[in-house]
């Protein structure tokens, strides 16, 4: 899994997206949309996970960063720690440990961008990514997903049947 957080522009200021995504099904595992750059809804981000997800978790779960300062904190070390999760992280200026992440904040930027213009609130900005997030994983459909959206890869991958 990596972890990552994007600016997301409002007013000529900005909100801030934490996800969380699945190395191998492209999957968005958790995702918080937050006003403040403090590192509480990084934190969520990961507690929402373990909520959701934490059953399939094992201690050899990896949750991949670079190294910004939510990552480095004491109470992000702490709460990957107490979730039985393992913590790793980018070489410092290395963008490639954590091209994923990049990489799909970019597209989900691309994606937005005739809607930025119309944002006007906090609640307007939630609305989309809330959308995005639900089209992301189950209908945006991905070559290297075997042509599936992450959703329906994971059941390929759990199930062996391939989608009709």
């Amino acid at each position: 899994m990596c972890q990552g957080t994007a600016y997301i522009p409002l007013n000529g200021a900005f909100c801030y997206l934490s996800t969380i995504l699945d190395g191998c099904t492209k999957q968005v595992l958790s995702y918080v949309l937050s006003e403040s750059l403090e590192v509480d809804f990084v934190l969520e981000t990961v507690q929402k996970m373990v909520h959701q997800h934490g059953i399939s978790l094992k201690k050899e779960t990896i949750l991949h960063s670079d190294q910004g300062c939510h990552y480095t904190c004491i109470k992000f070390i702490q709460l990957v720690k107490n979730s039985s999760l393992r913590q790793s992280m980018s070489r410092k200026g290395n963008c490639w440990d954590n091209a994923p992440q990049e990489s799909f904040f970019g597209h989900m930027k691309d994606e937005l961008a005739e809607m930025i213009p119309n944002w006007t609130c906090f609640a307007d900005v939630q609305r989309s990514i809330d959308d995005w997030m639900d089209y992301y994983n189950n209908d945006r459909y991905q070559w290297d997903l075997a042509k599936l959206s992450p959703n329906e890869y994971y059941r390929y991958l759990t199930t062996g049947s391939y989608p009709c």
